[in-house]
């Protein structure tokens, strides 16, 4: 037992005299650490240390970011979509579309600064739900703002007015499409509905009913004679778009037993890939509607399918954290690239064989098709990416968060 202890057993209550002071030390009160906030400072200041590798953050939504479109034809216009119930165009490297007006109001006549003024607000308020797609025409005249309230907006870029409005589905917006060569606006709906407008007329063209769930994905072939569909039924169907008729449906025995996520069309229309949340891939040839391959690869729901410009290759992302390039000539994986997280987009950067993917780590990658290697790692935002996007002539990457915020890349080095 201590010397101590024993005084105390001994005496009961030991004090000290001056005698036995060996040292005094002030300590002020206001420097003594909070516990509370001594807690939280090694987080804080690991997100202080985190990087971030983006050139422009674009901060007007104050939802989560769903989707992110670039213009065709301008390179620094962006158009967003979120759970604010706002679709936003804005320009890259010229700050949030709000403060660009305000900077411009000096040099512009009252006429010009009330129509800005009018663009900014109709984009920001036009739906009453979230704004699930925004995609331009391929011309690059016309942007479409689908939304969860069942309606499609249409906005003349060069007026910066809203052109039309297109309603109809008893239900929300899952994709929009433009046809390849006109004005021609296609949309799947939650109510298990394809619908088909003119915008330059706003007027209904058609109706595609079938499926019996969501309509997940769809497109136009890229010679806009057929259109292509896949839904949560986990089938795919046919259907031409002049008589609406359902060429072929696609179900049942060796393909998808599970809802189909998305799709992508071959450059000559004559094939549709298509994935589902079983993780499956499939290759259907759309003149005869039989499945033609299949890639099995993936453990798990398949998020995204891009198909290369310059050679027969495609690359799938799933939430089992992996990006396949895959032959198509073949139907053999030619590389298998790991994520930390599940990848939920991905975009070919143009003709060359790079491949940018969005995870749910909140990180951006580029891959390098050939050898499979991770080329690199863009950081910054800090939830899940949603979208990516690619402007016109390759220099920068934009990516939409469920951070509230879409950030741009400079990726001129992979043009």
């Amino acid at each position: 037992m201590s010397t101590l202890a024993n005084d105390v057993e001994d005496h009961g209550e030991v004090f000290l005299d001056e005698d036995d002071i060996v040292e005094e030390i002030y300590v002020d009160e206001e420097d003594l650490p909070d516990a509370d906030n001594d807690a939280d400072s090694g987080s804080d200041a690991e997100d202080s240390d985190e990087a971030d590798d983006s050139m422009h953050i674009f901060t007007g939504h104050t939802g989560e970011l769903y989707t992110v479109a670039c213009s065709p034809t301008e390179a620094q216009l962006v158009a967003t979509g979120a759970g604010d119930d706002k679709g936003f165009l804005w320009k890259i490297g010229q700050g949030d579309w709000a403060l660009e007006l305000q900077g411009m109001c000096f040099f512009l006549s009252c006429f010009q600064v009330c129509l800005l003024f009018k663009t900014f607000l109709s984009f920001a308020i036009g739906h009453k739900d979230s704004v699930s797609c925004v995609v331009f025409s391929y011309d690059g005249q016309l942007v479409a703002s689908g939304s969860f309230d069942g309606v499609i907006q249409v906005w003349d870029i060069s007026l910066g007015t809203l052109k039309c409005t297109l309603d109809g589905p008893g239900a929300g917006i899952e994709w929009v499409r433009w046809h390849p060569r006109g004005h021609i606006v296609l949309a799947g709906s939650e109510d298990s509905t394809v619908w088909m407008w003119n915008a330059d007329r706003s007027a209904y063209l058609n109706t595609f009913s079938g499926h019996a769930s969501s309509v997940t994905c769809g497109d136009f072939t890229p010679d806009g004679k057929t259109i292509c569909t896949g839904s949560d039924d986990a089938s795919l169907r046919v259907w031409n778009p002049k008589t609406g008729e359902n060429i072929h449906v696609v179900k049942g025995h060796f393909y998808h037993p599970e809802g189909l996520t998305c799709l992508a069309i071959t450059a000559d229309s004559s094939l549709v890939l298509t994935g589902s949340k079983d993780g499956s891939v499939h290759i259907v040839n759309i003149a005869t509607g039989k499945v033609v391959s299949s890639l099995a690869s993936h453990t798990d729901s398949i998020e995204c399918i891009g198909l290369s410009a310059s050679a027969p290759w495609a690359a799938t992302g799933s939430m089992d954290k992996k990006l396949i390039i895959w032959d198509l000539q073949h139907s053999l994986a030619r590389c298998t690239c790991e994520h930390e997280e599940g990848v939920t987009c991905l975009t070919w950067l143009g003709a060359t064989r790079y491949v940018a993917t969005g995870c749910v780590d909140g990180k951006v990658r580029i891959w390098d098709s050939l050898s499979g290697e991770c080329t690199k790692t863009l950081r910054g935002h800090t939830a899940p990416v949603q979208s990516l996007a690619m402007s016109p002539d390759g220099t920068h990457l934009v990516s939409a968060s469920l951070d509230g915020t879409a950030r741009v890349f400079e990726i001129d080095e992979f043009r």
